[in-house]
C-alpha cells in the first residue's frame, strides 16, 4: 500500500487566490528554492485541509479525494481521508500504518529511510532538502487552480525516485507557504495536493501520532 504521494509527499498548505497585480516578481528558481527551504526549516509542525486530485496513469483514471493532514518533524504525519472513501495513513516516526476503513484492513510497515524513502517524503518530514536534492527551474506550464499571483517552482530530483519524476510547488509570495504540490509519475499520472486552512507551528505532540489499532481488522505486516 502506497502512502500519500507527494508523490510522498507528499507537503504543506492553504489555497488563497492572490491578486496578480500586487504580487512581486519571483526570484530566480535556485534562489526561490533556497528561500523556501529556509522558511520550511523554521516550521516544526503544521496542519491543513487538503484536496487530492489524480488523473492519468496506466489506467487513465481520475480521482478526487479530501481530508486533513497533520505533520510534525521529524518523521511524524497523519493523513485522514474523509471523502469519498475513509482512509487513514499514520507515521509515528518509525512505523507506517495504512488503515482502509471500508476494507477493515491495516497495513503496517517500517518507515522508509535513506535510499528507500521518497525525496518528497523526506522533505515533508524534515529529513530532505530542496536545494541539495532537486534541480530547480521556472515553470513550463502553470498548474490548474485559483493561483493568480502565486509563484510556481518546478523541481527535478537529482536521483531517481520510485514514485515521481518531477514536482511542481505553488507558493504564496508573501509568506512562502506552500499552497499546492503536484507530482508526475513514470506512467504520466499527475497527483496534485491543494491545501487550505494552513496553520504552522501549532505545537503538535508526539503522542498525537500514536496509531490506535481498531478492533475487528485484518493486520498485514
Amino acid at each position: 500500500m502506497r502512502t500519500p504521494s507527494l508523490a510522498a509527499a507528499m507537503l504543506i498548505a492553504g489555497v488563497v487566490a492572490l491578486g496578480a497585480q500586487s504580487a512581486p516578481a519571483p526570484p530566480p528558481p535556485a534562489e526561490l528554492a533556497r528561500r523556501l527551504q529556509a522558511h520550511y526549516d523554521t516550521v516544526r509542525d503544521f496542519t491543513a485541509d487538503f484536496t487530492h486530485h489524480y488523473r492519468g496513469g496506466m489506467l487513465r483514471k481520475t480521482i478526487t479525494e479530501r481530508g486533513r493532514v497533520r505533520i510534525k518533524k521529524p518523521g511524524r504525519m497523519e493523513w485522514t481521508y474523509t471523502a469519498p472513501e475513509k482512509k487513514l495513513f499514520v507515521s509515528d516516526g518509525s512505523k507506517m500504518y495504512s488503515h482502509l476503513v471500508d476494507d477493515k484492513v491495516v497495513y503496517v510497515s517500517d518507515l522508509p529511510e535513506g535510499g528507500d524513502a521518497s525525496t518528497a517524503m523526506l522533505f515533508l518530514t524534515g529529513r530532505g532538502n530542496l536545494v541539495r536534492d532537486f534541480n530547480a527551474s521556472a515553470p513550463n506550464r502553470r498548474l490548474d487552480g485559483s493561483f493568480q499571483g502565486a509563484w510556481q517552482l518546478d523541481l527535478t530530483p537529482r536521483s531517481d525516485q520510485t514514485d515521481f519524476t518531477s514536482l511542481s510547488l505553488v507558493i504564496d509570495p508573501r509568506t512562502l507557504a506552500l499552497r499546492a504540490l503536484s507530482s508526475v509519475d513514470a506512467q504520466g499520472g499527475v497527483s496534485s495536493f491543494v491545501f487550505t486552512n494552513l496553520r504552522e507551528n501549532v505545537g503538535l505532540s508526539d503522542n498525537q501520532f500514536a496509531f490506535k489499532m481498531p478492533r475487528d481488522v485484518d493486520v498485514v505486516r
